[in-house]
């Protein structure tokens, strides 16, 4: 487990490096992946419809933001971490780093895409 602090909306970091949004909505935070699973667009940049849905800014692919669901493409999905209260500041638990991939593994990935 790897908690994140949040503050403010905008970009967050992790220890590791790892970049994720904090998204401040009526009913409370969201925190997300920076990035569009589709074709890595700054989610930063994108915009919230009704309360719920994340808008990619490059390609407006849609992720519901409980869920991580792409309504424009199934086969996407976006990384929503949990947000909870400890002593009354605002973490985000974004897990572990994704172990890294062998040079055969990122061979195969490549071959895939």
């Amino acid at each position: 487990m790897s908690l994140v602090r949040v503050d403010r909306p905008g970009v967050v970091e992790s220890d590791d490096g790892r970049r994720f949004v904090a998204l401040e909505l009526p009913d409370g935070w969201r925190v997300v992946d920076a990035h569009c699973p589709h074709n890595r667009g700054p989610l930063e940049q994108g915009w919230v419809r009704d309360g719920r849905t994340l808008v990619c800014p490059w390609h407006w692919y849609r992720f519901d933001l409980d869920t991580g669901e792409c309504s424009t493409s199934p086969q996407h999905v976006l990384g929503v971490h949990p947000v909870r209260e400890i002593d009354g500041q605002v973490y985000a638990d974004v897990g572990d780093p994704p172990r890294a991939l062998s040079w055969s593994e990122r061979l195969r990935a490549h071959a895939r895409e």
